[in-house]
């Protein structure tokens, strides 16, 4: 049998096949490299060291089962209001169902990216542009998107999951929602 080429993304994945498989977040670089059936040093040449790998792996999986489920089509909306109403509600659902049904990669997520304002604005990026585009902001300056997005905090940073599942979630967001429509 020929040996695959080892590749940031075949590494990503068979890190994220590791956590999945053993419902375990603690898998050292040894382990993932045994699973790649490749020395400890060939994952270093992709990653610096145990945090860059499972940043990448984070990042991956935010944007796989996050945003990736952001199942709107932009072209359909002529309201630009609408629109955003739309996307942050399948944002925020999007988040709250991934914790729902993946607390061990939810978790993850949480310490490498949700606790980092850095690394969470990094992964974010691509919805503040998508907002800015559709709402026809300047996107060469995504803060307005940025703004808007924190108006949401408390259905999206993880510190706030407990009240995700309360009755009165959908009236909090749109709650929230007629806070800032008059603003975008």
């Amino acid at each position: 049998m020929e040996k695959q080429k080892i590749t940031k993304s075949l590494i990503i994945t068979t890190a994220q096949t590791m956590i999945q498989e053993t419902q375990q977040t603690e898998i050292s670089l040894s382990k993932v490299a045994e699973a790649l059936d490749v020395t400890h040093a060939a994952i270093y040449k992709h990653f610096d060291n145990k945090q860059a790998l499972w940043t990448a792996v984070c990042k991956d999986w935010f944007m796989t089962h996050i945003i990736g489920r952001i199942d709107i089509d932009d072209a359909a909306y002529t309201d630009k209001t609408q629109w955003l109403h739309d996307y942050l509600w399948a944002f925020v659902n999007a988040k709250r169902e991934t914790y729902q049904s993946n607390k061990v990669m939810f978790d993850l997520n949480t310490r490498y990216i949700d606790k980092d304002p850095f690394m969470l604005r990094e992964v974010l990026t691509p919805c503040y542009v998508r907002i800015q585009q559709q709402m026809g902001y300047d996107v060469s300056h995504i803060e307005k998107a940025e703004v808007i997005l924190s108006a949401f905090a408390t259905f999206t940073l993880p510190m706030f999951k407990d009240t995700w599942h309360l009755p009165d979630y959908a009236h909090r967001f749109e709650m929230t929602f007629n806070l800032i429509k008059q603003s975008v």
